[in-house]
């Protein structure tokens, strides 16, 4: 083969190379890059804050009807601080309920038809359950990383008639009012207190209770953001120890006092 031969046919080979794995994108739901490694707490026990990609779409409607109690165990979420600015992540992201409480920031990405400049703040306070029995849209499938926002937070950053966008995702520190709340629930012999308005990392990975003729006890993690002991603490007033995902431990002091009831609810008076 001459030489002009050969190069015309190099030239050629790296045209259809390039070609070859240019990606396509249907409909209008842009392509984002796959991403290997969730958001969490890092090697240093600091939070994890880079950026990541994922999808979102919306549920409930636009006075966040279906948004309320959830897998996390929260309840009126209005009531309990959180409002509307909450999102249902799927199983990779949800952690079998230890990413309960974490703050993130969401911004629509890579799809210009339909995104709308700016980002959002939410807090996770339920779970989108994946759903074998479809074969298409399966956002919340894992392995797949997505946020299904309470609708209000879903106009903020795209329109409507979109559906699902693909967004851009970080963890951030919760900004809350107010010290951490604790609310009993159970019964003597199967106490479980859910921990909300929880600041800093937000999520909850560690729990223990003391009463004032205990030491230390550790609770074990029952559901979403709920802890227990099956120690008969009642008569006695509680105290709490919790460890956010960040490693960061703070001691509840004498949060309850000793003539406590079950379904009621406490200020910790402190927050992360």
């Amino acid at each position: 083969m001459k030489l002009l031969e050969k190069m015309m046919y190099v030239e050629f080979f790296m045209i259809v190379m390039a070609i070859s794995v240019v990606p396509m994108s249907y409909g209008h739901v842009s392509r984002i890059d796959d991403v290997t490694e969730a958001p969490g707490s890092d090697d240093n026990g600091g939070l994890d804050t880079a950026w990541y990609t994922a999808r979102a779409t919306f549920y409930g409607d636009i006075h966040g009807g279906e948004t309320q109690q959830g897998a996390c165990g929260y309840g009126n979420l209005f009531q309990q601080g959180y409002g509307l600015a909450t999102a249902a992540l799927s199983d990779a992201l949800f952690n079998h309920g230890y990413t309960c409480g974490a703050c993130f920031e969401l911004m629509c990405a890579n799809d210009p038809q339909w995104c709308v400049p700016g980002t959002i703040k939410i807090t996770a306070t339920n779970n989108c359950p994946a759903n074998y029995t479809k074969t298409t849209d399966l956002w919340c499938n894992p392995p797949q990383k997505h946020f299904d926002l309470s609708l209000p937070m879903f106009l903020k950053i795209a329109n409507y008639k979109a559906g699902v966008v693909p967004v851009r995702y970080r963890r951030i520190r919760c900004t809350k009012t107010g010290g951490v709340k604790f609310e009993t629930q159970g019964n003597p012999n199967f106490l479980m207190i859910m921990p909300y308005n929880v600041g800093g990392a937000g999520d909850v990975k560690a729990m223990q209770i003391k009463g004032s003729r205990t030491g230390w006890i550790t609770m074990s993690k029952n559901w979403g953001t709920h802890w227990v002991t099956g120690v008969v603490l009642t008569g006695q007033g509680l105290s709490f120890r919790v460890t956010t995902s960040d490693g960061v431990t703070k001691d509840f002091i004498n949060v309850v006092p000793k003539n406590w009831g079950f379904k009621q609810t406490f200020d910790g008076r402190i927050n992360f």
